[in-house]
């Protein structure tokens, strides 16, 4: 079953179950799924660009929340980060630390990078193969850290 699919059919349940907060984050979820999928011509979205959506919400949803704290509005907050939970259960597990610097690690020995000068085409490779399993900011800073 496609991300599509799956979302649709979690918005039947939630519809079903009566849970606002699950159904208003389902429902956004489907509507930038269907923005993108639809805004190419074609009707299909594959699951890499799915991710990337879902990803980019889910920070949006962070921030958001983070920002509702600091103007003292814990209402607000709470709703986003509901919201997050529910779109993050869409998202692929995220490495650990120690997982996430082994696979940095080989991907620098791979493409034989030994200075800052390399980070371009270690950042492309690394992007390409963690994409969704880790944020692209903690990526970088190993990068750099290893490079450096």
């Amino acid at each position: 079953m496609n991300l599509t699919d799956q979302i649709n059919n979690d918005i039947k349940s939630a519809m079903k179950a009566r849970e606002k907060d699950k159904l208003a984050a389902l429902r956004d979820i489907k509507s930038k799924l269907l923005l993108e999928a639809t805004k190419d011509g074609s009707s299909e979205l594959d699951e890499a660009t799915g991710l990337k959506i879902l990803n980019k919400l889910y920070k949006q949803r962070i921030e958001a929340a983070d920002i509702y704290k600091e103007q003292n509005r814990e209402d607000l907050a709470v709703d986003e980060l509901s919201q997050a939970e529910v779109i993050n259960a869409y998202l692929p597990e995220k490495m650990s630390p120690e997982k996430l610097k082994e696979t940095v690690e080989a991907i620098v020995a791979q493409t034989g990078a030994s200075s800052m000068a390399d980070m371009g085409k270690v950042m492309g490779m690394a992007s390409a193969q963690l994409a969704g399993k880790a944020d692209g900011k903690d990526i970088s800073k190993l990068v750099r850290e290893l490079l450096g």
